[in-house]
């Protein structure tokens, strides 16, 4: 069993359902002669050919374009934009027709693309390339929002949004492309959407991330392990739509609840789950619903980026904090 990073778990899935649906293309500002800013698509275009990974313009409206009409006409477009940052254009097409297309042609017609895009902070990029702003996406009636959190992830989560019938924006944690290998098996086994996925078993306490907070969130299980503190982790992948079925049986078994996310603290996704944990969890909480985020500025230069990013010591400050409920 091969391993791979997180992005070589990106382009392995890419390869694989290329291979074996000739609908699927690639498309996206030098992904293909360069294989794209990280190297996500290398090889694809040598061994798929120019047609179907194709070098666009710098126009990410043209790119989001292109994606709708040729999803709309029964193929499986896979749109790459460089950054998150540069991918606000975009939201013409996703709001107006990617996400209503269903809707808008009562069926007749769907929208099987995937708009994929690097985001978040943490390898001291200039501006524009370290947004994380999901929670825009996640607010869109009719687009699903996936973020992988390992290699495993990134494989079978792309393979199933590749195959899915509606529009999928794919957000890629940057900071953690090459930060670890994984044995994956390529063998084209997609992982459901539409679930959260326990990482940690616990007892105590429930602790909610995503991306590269997972990283960040288990180191942090594995100290308060030490002190008798029992964390519970969870892996949203999907947040939209959002398996709050799997938060609220967490928290009804731990009683507490902080939730980890490296996006600006208002209006943070972070805080859709707060609101459902309150609506639907108050009874079986013991404490207050924690956030631990970052702040309500641009994401700083790379001085102070360590300082925005939500560290290991936050997050144990706040479930100390959390704790001390009885």
């Amino acid at each position: 069993m091969p391993e791979m990073t997180l992005v070589g778990g990106v382009n392995a899935a890419l390869a694989y359902e290329m291979a074996a649906d000739d609908r699927v293309l690639v498309f996206g500002e030098d992904i293909g002669v360069n294989g794209g800013v990280f190297r996500a698509t290398e090889g694809l275009q040598q061994r798929f050919g120019p047609e179907r990974v194709i070098d666009t313009p710098l126009a990410e409206g043209l790119i989001a374009g292109m994606a709708v009409g040729l999803a709309a006409q029964g193929l499986r477009p896979v749109a790459e934009i460089q950054f998150m940052g540069f991918s606000y254009p975009t939201l013409d097409q996703l709001i107006s027709h990617a996400s209503r297309l269903r809707n808008r042609t009562r069926g007749r017609l769907s929208c099987p693309m995937v708009l994929r895009a690097p985001f978040g902070g943490g390898i001291h990029a200039p501006e524009h390339h370290s947004e994380s702003t999901e929670a825009l996406y996640a607010h869109i009636p009719g687009l699903r929002v996936v973020i992988p959190s390992s290699p495993a992830r990134a494989y079978g989560l792309l393979l199933a949004a590749i195959r899915d019938p509606d529009p999928v924006v794919f957000l890629e944690p940057k900071r953690i492309y090459r930060l670890t290998k994984q044995e994956v098996a390529d063998d084209g086994e997609a992982m459901p959407l539409d679930v959260c996925f326990v990482v940690r078993d616990g007892t105590d306490i429930t602790l909610v991330t995503w991306g590269a907070m997972i990283h960040e969130t288990l180191q942090a299980a594995e100290q308060l392990a030490k002190e008798g503190i029992s964390a519970e982790v969870i892996d949203v992948a999907t947040l939209r739509p959002l398996d709050t079925e799997t938060i609220l049986e967490s928290v009804a078994k731990t009683g507490r609840c902080v939730i980890i996310h490296e996006a600006p603290r208002s209006g943070g996704f972070g805080a859709e789950i707060a609101a459902v944990v309150a609506e639907h969890g108050l009874l079986n909480l013991l404490a207050p619903v924690a956030r631990v985020t970052g702040y309500d500025t641009i994401m700083p230069l790379l001085k102070l980026e360590q300082h925005f990013l939500p560290s290991v010591e936050r997050i144990m400050d706040t479930v100390h904090k959390t704790m001390e409920f009885a």
